[in-house]
């Protein structure tokens, strides 16, 4: 019995040394006592915005080590327990041994889900927007469907959900909504749901009961506190347009030209705002999600680039159909990307969406080649 526990032992100190390099601690350690000097200095916050983004870097960077350190703690005092109980044959102290493992098992699957998340902007907040798809009041359900899923994710991991602006449907559902997700690598798990998301039921808008196929997008962007010092946006490069904003059924919210869509004519992206008190906030706010979304959008040129000179394919299929919701005639929840699926529908549309995020990103880092076969 102990030596294998020792055999899990050494191969938990096998994996730590890999996560070690994949998280970079020795960076990390560094950039601490680097941002730990800054946020000493009283003069940080007389800039309250690079105080902000200092202090949650801080965090983040804090975070990472901290739980680093706390699981090598442990792997060492789990080693040296081993170690006496074997010299003294102490059946107590293998059997903590035996209990050690076991947390050590949980807690190595929580070292395993920051490597996971390390991407460029995996720790930001995200920028995340529902758009119906064709098909009217159907796809306009399906789409609010899929905001309370999302905001139902969000509120089970304790994260704050800003909503930007929200454009009702006629009859019933929403034609687009746009939120700000806030909290720990909210991108990095979210980036999981960007693409086309797939809906087969009964309708309920259907007199005749009939089976109906709708579809709804989710754009996913990292949001940028910094955006401004990064992008340079010139006046002719954008289109500007104000008008009132809008409730269910399209009645006015309020009696002001407050709500800004803002267009940028080089590549076509718009942003709009409607939810702060003032057209100039909702300018600011809507800015900032655009230069959010010009950063992505270079990163993802730099990315591609990249791919091309290592003779790699780009995902060309990046914003396609990403995910079935198959409610008639059986129950199913299916990623076409990873093949990871549920019958479990009800949990899934109430926001049980750590299955399928995992899967994706377990998925995304072996290399990410499509699996799934379409549900119907």
């Amino acid at each position: 019995m102990a030596s294998e526990f020792a055999s899990a032992l050494d191969t938990f100190r096998s994996k730590v040394d890999e996560v070690e390099r994949y998280l970079d601690i020795d960076t990390k350690r560094a950039r601490l006592a680097e941002l730990q000097e800054l946020a000493a200095d009283p003069s940080l916050w007389d800039d309250p915005q690079r105080g902000q983004s200092v202090g949650k870097e801080l965090a983040a960077v804090e975070d990472d080590v901290k739980v680093y350190e706390q699981f090598v703690t442990k792997l060492d005092d789990l080693e040296t327990l081993l170690e006496l109980g074997e010299e003294e044959d102490d059946e107590e102290s293998i059997a903590e041994v035996k209990a050690g493992l076991d947390e050590l098992q949980a807690d190595f699957a929580e070292l395993e889900v920051r490597v996971l998340l390390g991407g460029e902007f995996d720790s930001r907040d995200a920028v995340l927007t529902i758009q119906a798809g064709a098909g009217g009041t159907e796809s306009q359900d399906w789409a609010q469907m899929i905001a309370r899923m999302i905001t139902r994710w969000a509120e089970h991991h304790g994260f704050n959900v800003e909503e930007y602006e929200t454009q009702y449907g006629d009859e019933a559902g929403i034609r687009r909504v746009t939120y700000g997700i806030k909290g720990p690598r909210a991108y990095g798990w979210l980036r999981s749901e960007h693409g086309v998301h797939r809906l087969v039921r009964i309708s309920p808008f259907d007199s005749n009961a009939r089976r109906h196929t709708s579809f709804a997008s989710m754009d996913v962007v990292p949001e940028m506190d910094e955006a401004a010092d990064d992008v340079v946006i010139g006046d002719d490069d954008l289109r500007i347009d104000v008008y009132r904003s809008s409730g269910p059924g399209g009645q006015g919210v309020n009696t002001t030209d407050s709500a800004v869509r803002i267009t940028h004519l080089p590549t076509g992206l718009v942003v709009s705002c409607q939810n702060e008190r003032s057209q100039l906030q909702n300018r600011e706010t809507a800015m900032r999600l655009l230069k959010s979304k010009l950063l992505l959008l270079e990163a993802q040129k730099r990315q591609a680039e990249l791919d091309a000179v290592r003779g790699e394919q780009a995902d060309v299929a990046f914003g396609s159909q990403i995910r079935s919701y198959v409610l008639h005639p059986y129950q199913m929840v299916k990623d076409l990307r990873t093949g990871y699926e549920t019958s479990a529908t009800t949990a899934v549309l109430d926001g049980d969406l750590d299955g399928f995020m995992m899967a994706w990103l377990q998925w995304h880092a072996a290399g990410g080649n499509p699996v799934g076969a379409d549900v119907d």
